[in-house]
Order: structure tokens, then C-alpha cells, then sequence
């Protein structure tokens, strides 16, 4: 049996969405915000919430817990913006996506990590990478390339091009 080494580990960003535990690839994530406004865009699907102003750019945000189905909850002085990378199709989009916190950067190798779970035919898992070992808890690896559909992204690129945010001087 062959060991993990050094290059096999990946260091993963985790998150809280209500008491679960998401992470995602350190990789993918460009920087971690404090919760700031977000101008809502009429027209946009449920889990965008809006878009920010991130240095001149205009940069969508959308809620991770309205994509999963999840309760919404009330923002807290926990509740952050990560700024991340997503790839569909060969079309990569900066994207913001809200978590009630944001935990800790984790080093996990392929010893603890275990395939994604299939639940029956009607549930998508795709986007899920694998379920993480860390300490006695899972950690559901998210692959966020594969949360968002390409029609979500297309809709999401519709609207940033729609949206003006002036340039902060």
C-alpha cells in the first residue's frame, strides 16, 4: 500500500451553513470578506443575492444556503463572503458566496477523505467531492465547480453585465 506524502494533501477552507461543516479547496478561494452590503438585482434566481463591489468590480454573491434548500437564517456578525474562482464549461466567474462563519484552513490527504455518498436517483450529489475526516466529524468537500450549473452561471453573467457599480475612489 502506497503512503500519502506531502504532495498528496490539500489544504481545504471550512465554513459553517447552520451546524454543518463545508469545505472548499484553498485552490479556489481568492480571499475571505466581512459582510458587507449586497445590491440586490431584480429578475435573479433565489439563491443570488445580489452583487458587491470588490474593488471596482461588480461581483455576484449567492446564498449557499438557498442553493442547498437549507433554512435561511439572519445574518450575524459571523456571517462572511467568500470570494472564490468557479469554472463551468471553461468559463471561469469570480463569485461570492455567503457562510454564517468561516472555521479554519484544514490539511486533509486521500486517507481522510471518502467518496461522496450516493442517496438514491433523485438527490444530486455531483456536487459533492467527497466527505472529509477531520477529529469525529464529517466535512462535506464541496466542488464549486459543480454547485453551479452552467444556466445558473449564464444568468449570473447576464445580470453582472446589467449591473453597474461605480468604481470606489
Amino acid at each position: 500500500m502506497a503512503t500519502a506524502t506531502d504532495t498528496d494533501t490539500t489544504q481545504y477552507l471550512t465554513f459553517k451553513l447552520g451546524e454543518e461543516m463545508f469545505a472548499l479547496d484553498i485552490a479556489k478561494v481568492r480571499e475571505v470578506l466581512d459582510f458587507t452590503t449586497v445590491t440586490k438585482v431584480p429578475g435573479t434566481p433565489d439563491f443570488m443575492r445580489g452583487v458587491i463591489n470588490l474593488r471596482g468590480s461588480v461581483v455576484p454573491v449567492v446564498d449557499l444556503r438557498r442553493k442547498f434548500n437549507m433554512a435561511v437564517s439572519e445574518n450575524t456578525k459571523n456571517t462572511c463572503i467568500i470570494i472564490s474562482e468557479v469554472t463551468v464549461d471553461g468559463d471561469t466567474t469570480i463569485l461570492g458566496a455567503l457562510a454564517d462563519s468561516v472555521q479554519e484552513v484544514i490539511d486533509l490527504g486521500p486517507e481522510h477523505i471518502a467518496p461522496a455518498p450516493r442517496i438514491g436517483t433523485k438527490l444530486n450529489t455531483e456536487f459533492i467531492k467527497g466527505m472529509g475526516k477531520q477529529n469525529d466529524r464529517f466535512v462535506i468537500l464541496l466542488d464549486i465547480d459543480r454547485v453551479f450549473s452552467a444556466d445558473d452561471l449564464s444568468t449570473v453573467h447576464d445580470h453582472q453585465a446589467e449591473s453597474t457599480v461605480p468604481a470606489m475612489p
